[in-house]
């Protein structure tokens, strides 16, 4: 994400909802870059034809009015941001489904950041389902903040979550791109900068004397207190902001954004496949789940694009009229 997004996309899924604290958001950040935010609704639901009457023209109307309502109702979203002098689009497109329609619009209107509100309840086997928060997560290219909660930033403390020892294949680049975006958000939003690295001490060995085990235990902290060190350079975080923890990954990002009363975690993700993928997912569901403060989600210069990017258009389905199958 660039220091300052120019170009915000924000996933718009119920248009009539009362509160839309992605969109107020996006409102904050764009108020102190001076972005231009895009609402975006992908209409994904499927359309039933008639299995007696399935004309092409009266598809295409049905679509046309149902675009133009959705249409309709983000600018009536808009028009309360214009107000505040923010530049403010709208588009609604055809497209399923949801989580891909989001990544190829981010695409095609060149946003550098997307902004959405998070799945509501637990991501229990969130890789199966397709929950769109989470399919976001492991398919946009582009960085993703994921919206918790609907209390709007004020002077934010934002925690920067990087993995120096370079675990699951992660690069210094992706550290570095942490740092940076952390460091940006803080600036835009005028808040507080906290990074976290969890390192794995030396795990004790049978035979072991108790000496031994401690003498173990303090190389690992030395060895991870250098890698912090090192991988924080010149970033401006106070000693008393870091937070260098002995834990896994997920325990010590929850642990370190309640000490910190983190409003913003940044973090990285990477791709994967398989059972390995499996497994870092499982961790990184955690995180959406036990996390109570939003979600940055930046990927590295080299991910690649795992969805197509031609729109799929609307979803059409056959209703089989009752009187000729005698099911419903």
């Amino acid at each position: 994400m660039h220091v300052n997004p120019r170009k915000i996309l924000v996933a718009v899924k119920q248009l009539n909802a009362k509160s839309l604290p992605a969109v107020l958001k996006a409102a904050q950040l764009a108020r102190a870059s001076g972005a231009q935010i895009e609402l975006f609704h992908a209409l994904s639901e499927p359309l039933y034809l008639d299995l007696i009457d399935a004309s092409q023209p009266g598809i295409d109307k049905v679509q046309e009015q149902l675009q133009l309502r959705a249409r309709q109702w983000l600018e009536r979203i808009a028009e309360r941001l214009r107000v505040h002098s923010i530049r403010v689009t709208v588009s609604a497109h055809w497209d399923f489904p949801v989580y891909e329609a989001i990544v190829r619009r981010a695409i095609e209107s060149k946003a550098d950041l997307i902004i959405a509100q998070r799945h509501a309840g637990r991501h229990v086997a969130a890789g199966l389902l397709q929950l769109t928060d989470w399919e976001l997560v492991k398919t946009s290219p582009v960085p993703l903040l994921l919206v918790k909660s609907s209390r709007p930033y004020r002077h934010p403390a934002v925690l920067a979550a990087i993995d120096p020892s370079h675990r699951f294949a992660k690069s210094s680049q992706l550290d570095h791109a942490i740092l940076r975006t952390a460091g940006g958000l803080c600036r835009l939003l005028r808040g507080t900068l906290y990074a976290v690295h969890a390192y794995e001490p030396a795990l004790g060995v049978d035979g072991l004397t108790v000496q031994l085990v401690e003498e173990l235990l303090e190389a690992s902290h030395d060895s991870a207190l250098e890698r912090f060190t090192k991988a924080l350079g010149s970033t401006k975080v106070a000693r008393s902001r870091r937070y260098l923890i002995a834990a896994r990954p997920i325990d010590a990002i929850v642990e370190a954004a309640g000490r910190s009363h983190s409003a913003l975690v940044v973090m990285g993700a990477v791709s994967r496949s398989g059972l390995k993928r499996l497994l870092i997912g499982n961790t990184a569901e955690r995180i959406l789940d036990d996390l109570s403060c939003d979600i940055l989600v930046v990927k590295p210069e080299s991910f690649r694009l795992p969805v197509s990017r031609r729109p799929r258009g609307a979803r059409l389905r056959v209703a089989s009229p009752v009187h000729m199958t005698g099911f419903f």
